[in-house]
Order: structure tokens, then C-alpha cells, then sequence
């Protein structure tokens, strides 16, 4: 009787299954297919190139259109046919959709501008797809100094303009979508979503790209949780700057309302998570991006801010935030509310200019150097129609049962208004208790408890704002608290915490990974990854004269064996061979300009290169460390010229024949950045001109010129004009590559039309 059961069972299931199947054929991907129902893609790898690159919108390699289709990839791969080393000019779009309730899954797309491009697809479900290594730009910054070509702008897209970033998914007015369980690592951009509302974005790892993990902009009414997104990062050298950028984990942008941000981790990115208002609100003091929800993230080991929330009116509460610049920067933020945050070891905690109506409650602040600070400029910037339209004082902000714990400076308060330091803020372990360069006005205090020495608060008693307020109440002097924890026993009570999902994954770092700044690494494809072995400048030491440079390498990587392959320029290294991590220290021989280390790995698992491509276990990978010391004698002379009324901008020709030199500078590299003069009171700060000039002798060899401007920049070679990028432009980098050897003359001619200016040169060879 089973058997018979089980006959029957199996045939009713082969009978039903039939029909499903007919809807679901097997099809083989060729350039310009268009996709009209359900089907499954023939397993392997198709390479193909779209048939129109110049563009990111136009001509997509595959198009999916219709409605409720079901599109299985069966782990297919898609790759253009590009070079896979130069991801900087990856080009196209891979798939584009068109319709409604489109399910794509098991997808594997590789190598182009833009892999998913989505616009008005109600429904989408995006599920296990990886779509690592498409376009990302080859990044300019050095570790002496950034490349101000590298900062990003994500603050205009009405018209798509972040397409030009290129995506590895970019979902324009798609409604409730779902993208769950996807990977998208080696872009610029993970996820962007513009217009989009009700969507679900979780369990997915979008981690290591050079500019945003996930980005929203006119987004609202969206859930993202439980998503792995850390490491998206540029513009930072530890020890040196720390810029970020304006890459970030998170990015919610112009009217992005009502979202919830929930259980990600966002470490180790520009910033954890950056919200700004939009530009229509900057011009007419409307709206916002308000009332979203920041709840249970870690945005720890920021370049610049784990949070930066401004001029909007959000909630950003029970947030890990460890080892930024600034714990939460909230400027211009209104009727917000920051609660049960944890803040360790951040330059400033919480700082705060012309808010209004914010409530700070019931945070843990540990270890940072300013604890709170608010405060208000006594100018406004004359260009924005916000501050014309709103009230901008620093006022009427609650201060409520936090632990500042080990602050350097607790409160930072001036030129602020209705201040309310009350219920039970506990304070110990601080040295300045409150700065206050500007007055305040009914700055009060009451129900605190303050431990210190009698010594600091004999000094506190002293101070005008606190025996003004006649409420501070100084306790325990020269104890310790017996609890600091207790301020955060109080429960809760303006927010349910938001349900996790029931198959959310744990998003926190795993115990093994590294972190902390000091491990993001970027070269010119991003942050390192961890994933292949890299040989890693931690520290350049400058021997005594004649004798070389020492340099300090840490090489890191997954579990295996290195060796010395080769050197060049290289006097000495400490280490030849061992196992991953290791540190060496190499010597260069004195006067080398041109010092290489090769080294070879053989690790234990399979990784993939910088590239994406797959290397084996077992396999040898090699890899190496260059530097390229080439000094050049620079003479700079600089002239100040009158705008034409025509708008045409003079040529260095005629200012060197009409003009004088206005001062003259001598520099052995070329690289500035002047937000004011670059002579204060001879040189012009909004309109001059550089001229910069060079006669050098090098090996023979190709090479790369990298010139950087803002605003016009030429570039001529003994005599020959290989760059032309004369009229205003915001900072921008020309290349080209050129045969060099024996003497050769270099003339960079700049002019700045106004604003910040920026001048910059390197040279490298190319190996």
C-alpha cells in the first residue's frame, strides 16, 4: 500500500511539475536578447560586451520586459568583454528590466558601468545574485596627501546624475521592491535607489567599494536591516587624513522620508551613515529628510562621522559608534532625538550647530574628547535660502540622563540658548568640565551627579554659567560611581524598538576580522579587502643623508606562505620569506628612485586578485610593492588677471607678455590646495594664474602624467601640449602616457575663476 502511495504521489507530482516546466525553458544569453517570459539561463559564462558602452542608459546588453516573469540565472555569469584591470572603463548596462513583479535570481554580472538598471519595476525581487566588479574609478589620492578629483557628489540625481558612478544595482521609481542575499563588493556603488518607496533591502553584503554601500534619493517609506556594509571607503590614510570623501555605508539624500535603518553594519566607511536634507530644501527651507529611523547599527571606525544627520528631524538610537572623527554630527538637525547610543573613543561625541528642539537621551559616552557639543556661527552663508527661511539659533535642546564617562570635556556649549542639563546626567573622569567660548543664555543644570576631586569642583563652583544656573547639584567628590550603567536602566519609553526580521542575519563583524582604522588600506581600486595578500606601506622613514629611505611594509592577507621574488632599487630587507601576516622593513639604496619588492604567496584557500579573478589554492600569486621617488625642481610664478567681460578666460601667453609676476615659489612636488591666496595680500585669491615650469633627466621608460585642476590646466611636454582642459571645472584629473628618457621640460600653465583652486602633478611609471 505505500509503495503504491508513493507511485501515485510521484506521478500526480511529475504530472503538475510538467506545465511549470514548459513556462521555464532553458535559454543561452546572446547581446540584445530581449527576455518576454519566465525562463531559466543555461549554466556557464557569457561574455559579452553592450552593444552601446558611451552610454549607461541606453543599449543594455539583455533586456527582461514584462510582467510576473520569473528569470533564474542558475549561477550563469555574465562579464563584458573589457579588460578586467581596468575597471575604470568599464562601460554599459548588463540587464535592464521593464514591467512589473520581475523575480531575477542566482545571477553572477561582472564588468560593466552599470549591471542592473531597473526603472518603474513594481515588485522586484532581487535574490542570491553577486554583482562585484563593475566600474569603479581609479582613485588619485597617495598616502602623503589626497587627490581632491576623488571627492564625490551625490547631491543632484532629478536627472540620473548618479549613473555616472556607475551601480552594481540601480533601482529608479521601483516600488516594494526586495533585494535580499546579494553580494556586491569591488564597485564604486552597491545598491542606489532613487524614487523608490516600500522596498525591503536585507541579508546582503555590499562591502569594500570606493564610494556607497547603499544610497537612497526621493526614497521613502523603505526597510533596510540586517546588511553587511562595511569598508566603503575612500580618502583616508591613517595618521595622515582623514577625509572620507564623502563615501559612506549609508546615504540618504533630498526628501529620503520615513525609512528604517536597523542591525547593519556600517563600519569602516566615510562615513556610518550620512543623511542630508537635499538641495531643494537648502534653496527653499522646505522639507527634509525626516522622521527616519536609525536604530541598532554600528557605524564604528569612521574616517569622519559614524552618523551625520543635518537639517531634517530624525532618530538615531541604540547605534555603536566607536573610533570617529565625530560620534554623530547632527548640523541644523531639529526636533531629533539621539537615545541609548553608545559613543566610545571619538574626537567629539555629539556636536551639534543652530539646532533646535533636540532631545539627548540616555547615551554612553565613553572615552571621547568633547562629550556634547552645541553651538552657533554668527554668520550664515549668504547663498543659502534655508537659513533665510528657518530659525537657526542653537536652542531648546534636553540633555537628559546620560553617562559621560572618562569625556576630556564633557559640554561644550556657546552662543546657545534654553539648554537643559537634567535628570540625572551622571559625569566622571573629566578634566573641563564645560566650555563656553560664546555666553549662553538660561543655560540650566539640575539633578546631576558629578565625580571628580574637590580641586575640580572648588573650579566648577567658580565658573559664571554653572552658579548661574543655581541647580547644579556637585556630589562625591573623590569616589568613583558605583554604577555609571544606571541612567541607562531607565527603559525606553518613546520607541518600541523595530522587530528584526525573522531570517535576519547577524551583521556584526566576525571576531576574527581586523578592525579599527588603522585597517583601511586604500590604493588606487579602494579598500583593501582582506580576501588576497598585499604588501602594505604602514610607515616611510627618511635615513640620513645618502642613505636611502626605510620603508615599512605590513603584508596581510588570508592564511598562507610569501617569499621574495625580486627588488629593485633595494639595499636591504629584513625578511625574505615567512607566513601571512608579517611585517618587513626594506632599506632603498641611496639616491634610488624607482624601488620595488616582488613577492609570491602560495595560500591555502582559493582568493580572488584585486580584479576579481579567481586564483586557486595552491596557486602561486604574485604581487609586489612600488614606489616611485622621482623629485622634480619646480619654479612657480604666479599672476592676478581681471575677468573679462566676455567670460573668456585669458591664456598664460598674454598674462606673461602683459601681466607681472606677482610672486614666485620653488617647490620639489606639485601639489596645492588654496581655499584662500596662495600669496596672502599679492596674490589674488579668486583670480590668478600658476605657471609652472620643470626641466628634469629620467630612465628611459613609459609613463603616466596625472594632472588634477580646478579650474583650467595645460600641460605641455618639451614644447608639445599633451593636456588641454582650459574653462571652469570643479576638481577634476587628466592623464596621459608618454615615452620618456634623457631631459626632458615640463610647462603646466593653471588659472582659478573663483572659489576653492587646486593644482596638483605625479608622475609614475608603468610597469
Amino acid at each position: 500500500m505505500n509503495n503504491r502511495f508513493q507511485f501515485l504521489s510521484g506521478l500526480l507530482f511529475l504530472l503538475l511539475a510538467l506545465p511549470a516546466a514548459a513556462q521555464s525553458p532553458e535559454i543561452t544569453l546572446r547581446t540584445g536578447l530581449v527576455i518576454t517570459q519566465s525562463c531559466r539561463i543555461k549554466p556557464g559564462e557569457y561574455r559579452l560586451s553592450a552593444p552601446s558602452p558611451d552610454s549607461a542608459r541606453q543599449g543594455p546588453v539583455l533586456i527582461i520586459r514584462g510582467d510576473h516573469l520569473s528569470i533564474d540565472f542558475q549561477g550563469a555569469e555574465l562579464r563584458s568583454g573589457l579588460d578586467p584591470t581596468r575597471p575604470d572603463r568599464f562601460a554599459g548596462v548588463a540587464i535592464q528590466l521593464e514591467g512589473r513583479h520581475i523575480t531575477l535570481k542566482n545571477a553572477r554580472i561582472h564588468g560593466y558601468k552599470v549591471a542592473l538598471l531597473a526603472v518603474g519595476t513594481t515588485g522586484l525581487r532581487i535574490e542570491n545574485s553577486d554583482f562585484s566588479y563593475n566600474y569603479r574609478p581609479r582613485l588619485r589620492s597617495v598616502r602623503e596627501h589626497e587627490d581632491f578629483s576623488d571627492w564625490l557628489s551625490y547631491h543632484h540625481n532629478d536627472q540620473d546624475e548618479w549613473l555616472r558612478y556607475g551601480a552594481g544595482l540601480y533601482l529608479k521609481n521601483c516600488d516594494s521592491a526586495l533585494v535580499k542575499d546579494c553580494r556586491i563588493t569591488g564597485c564604486q556603488n552597491a545598491l542606489l535607489l532613487s524614487g523608490c518607496r516600500d522596498a525591503l533591502v536585507y541579508n546582503n553584503i555590499f562591502q569594500f567599494n570606493s564610494g556607497l554601500g547603499i544610497g537612497l534619493y526621493r526614497s521613502s517609506h523603505n526597510r533596510v536591516m540586517h546588511n553587511r556594509l562595511d569598508w566603503n571607503v575612500r580618502g583616508y590614510s591613517h595618521g595622515i587624513y582623514q577625509r572620507g570623501q564623502d563615501s559612506a555605508a549609508l546615504l540618504c539624500y533630498e526628501q529620503s522620508n520615513d525609512n528604517l535603518f536597523a542591525f547593519n553594519s556600517c563600519t569602516h566607511s566615510g562615513d556610518g551613515f550620512f543623511l542630508w536634507a537635499g538641495q531643494h530644501t537648502m534653496d527653499t527651507g522646505e522639507g527634509g529628510c525626516n522622521d527616519n529611523v536609525v536604530f541598532g547599527n554600528d557605524f564604528s571606525h569612521a574616517p569622519t562621522n559614524g552618523v551625520e544627520a543635518t537639517f531634517s528631524r530624525n532618530r538615531i538610537q541604540g547605534n555603536l559608534i566607536r573610533e570617529c572623527t565625530y560620534g554623530i554630527w547632527g548640523g541644523y538637525s531639529y526636533e531629533s532625538v539621539l537615545m541609548g547610543n553608545y559613543i566610545a573613543d571619538c574626537k567629539t561625541a555629539i556636536a551639534i550647530e543652530h539646532g533646535q528642539n533636540n532631545t539627548i537621551r540616555q547615551n554612553y559616552l565613553d572615552g571621547n574628547g568633547t562629550g556634547i557639543q552645541l553651538w552657533a556661527r554668527k554668520t550664515q552663508p549668504s547663498d543659502w535660502g534655508y537659513v533665510q527661511k528657518r530659525d537657526t539659533r542653537s536652542r531648546d535642546v534636553l540633555i537628559d540622563r546620560n553617562v559621560f564617562l572618562r569625556q576630556q570635556q564633557p559640554l561644550k556649549v556657546s552662543a546657545s540658548q534654553n539648554i537643559t542639563i537634567n535628570g540625572e546626567n551622571l559625569f566622571s573622569g573629566f578634566q573641563t568640565f564645560l566650555d563656553n567660548a560664546e555666553p549662553n543664555t538660561n543655560l540650566k543644570f539640575l539633578r546631576n551627579e558629578l565625580y571628580g576631586s574637590a580641586a575640580q569642583l572648588e573650579r566648577l563652583w567658580a565658573h559664571p554659567e554653572l552658579t548661574a544656573s543655581r541647580q547644579l547639584n556637585f556630589s562625591h567628590p573623590d569616589q568613583q560611581p558605583k554604577n555609571p550603567y544606571a541612567p541607562l536602566e531607565i527603559p525606553y519609553t518613546e520607541l518600541a524598538e523595530p522587530d528584526s526580521l525573522p531570517d535576519g542575519m547577524l551583521a556584526a563583524l566576525p571576531p576574527e576580522q581586523w578592525r579599527g582604522r588603522q585597517y583601511i588600506f586604500i590604493d588606487e581600486w579602494g579598500p583593501f579587502d582582506f580576501q588576497r595578500p598585499a604588501a602594505l606601506l604602514a610607515d616611510v622613514n627618511p635615513l640620513r643623508s645618502g642613505e636611502g629611505m626605510q620603508y615599512v611594509l605590513k603584508i596581510l592577507g588570508p592564511p598562507g606562505h610569501w617569499k621574495i621574488t625580486g627588488r629593485q632599487g633595494v639595499a636591504n630587507i629584513d625578511q625574505v620569506e615567512g607566513p601571512l601576516p608579517a611585517f618587513l622593513s626594506v632599506t632603498s639604496q641611496p639616491g634610488a628612485e624607482d624601488i620595488r619588492v616582488q613577492v609570491e604567496y602560495t595560500g591555502e584557500q582559493a582568493i580572488r586578485d584585486v580584479f576579481g579573478r579567481p586564483v586557486p589554492a595552491g596557486a602561486p600569486y604574485h604581487f609586489e610593492f612600488n614606489r616611485f621617488e622621482k623629485k622634480l625642481d619646480w619654479n612657480l610664478r604666479f599672476f592676478n588677471y581681471t575677468p573679462a567681460a566676455d567670460s573668456l578666460l585669458p591664456t598664460l601667453e598674454a598674462l606673461e607678455k602683459n601681466s607681472p609676476v606677482i610672486a614666485e615659489q620653488k617647490a620639489s612636488e606639485l601639489y596645492f590646495a588654496w581655499w584662500e591666496s596662495p600669496a596672502p595680500g599679492l596674490v589674488d585669491a579668486e583670480h590668478f594664474a600658476t605657471l609652472a615650469t620643470s626641466t628634469f633627466s629620467i630612465a628611459p621608460g613609459r609613463y603616466r602624467f596625472e594632472l588634477t585642476s580646478d579650474d583650467g590646466a595645460r600641460l605641455y611636454l618639451d614644447g608639445r601640449r599633451l593636456i588641454d582642459h582650459w574653462d571652469v571645472h570643479e576638481a577634476a584629473t587628466d592623464e596621459v602616457e608618454v615615452t620618456l628618457g634623457g631631459q626632458h621640460t615640463l610647462r603646466i600653465e593653471h588659472l582659478e575663476a573663483g572659489g576653492f583652486a587646486t593644482l596638483g602633478f605625479r608622475m609614475t611609471p608603468l610597469r
